[in-house]
């Protein structure tokens, strides 16, 4: 796995390239990246800020209750629903799926969940179309949703 720190030295390998090849491009593009930054900022800081609030007020045992191994397809629905709301890293999203398993949660409904907390993003679909078009935002977050579902059926009849 490639840490950030890994990450970063590549990053700033690639720009003294790019620096000593043409320093009036690479300038250029610092600029226009740090504009695309600060106008992305308010709408990621709010992503941010509604992420956190949701994970604080939705626990992992409100979540094994409401998507138990004896809520069957309401539960899966919900996991759905639930998974939808923001796009969340993996390195948060698998640890948060292993407690709600510990607390009780049922398998197809965890994975449900899992998968579309990864790939479908309620919250952060203004950002995504403001950068990508509204089109590709609807149409991932839409392919999210059906994949994630066919995860779950795949996942159930495998455990079931």
């Amino acid at each position: 796995m490639i840490s950030g720190v890994v990450l970063y030295a590549i990053a700033i390998f690639l720009l003294g390239i790019s620096f000593q090849k043409n320093r009036s491009k690479t300038k250029k593009a610092i600029v226009k990246a740090r504009k695309m930054m600060l106008n992305l900022l308010p709408d990621i800081l709010s992503i941010m800020i509604l992420v956190g609030l949701s994970l604080s007020i939705l626990t992992p045992s409100f979540i094994s209750a409401v998507i138990g191994d004896d809520s069957g397809i309401v539960g899966v629905i919900l996991a759905t629903i639930l998974g939808s709301v923001a796009l969340i890293p993996s390195f948060i999203v698998f640890p948060l799926g292993q407690t709600i398993l510990h607390n009780g949660g049922g398998l197809p409904q965890v994975a449900v969940l899992m998968s579309t907390l990864m790939s479908v993003g309620v919250l952060t679909l203004p950002v995504e179309k403001k950068i990508f078009g509204s089109r590709f935002a609807y149409a991932r977050n839409g392919a999210g949703i059906v994949m994630s579902l066919l995860f779950a059926v795949l996942v159930w009849g495998v455990w079931k």
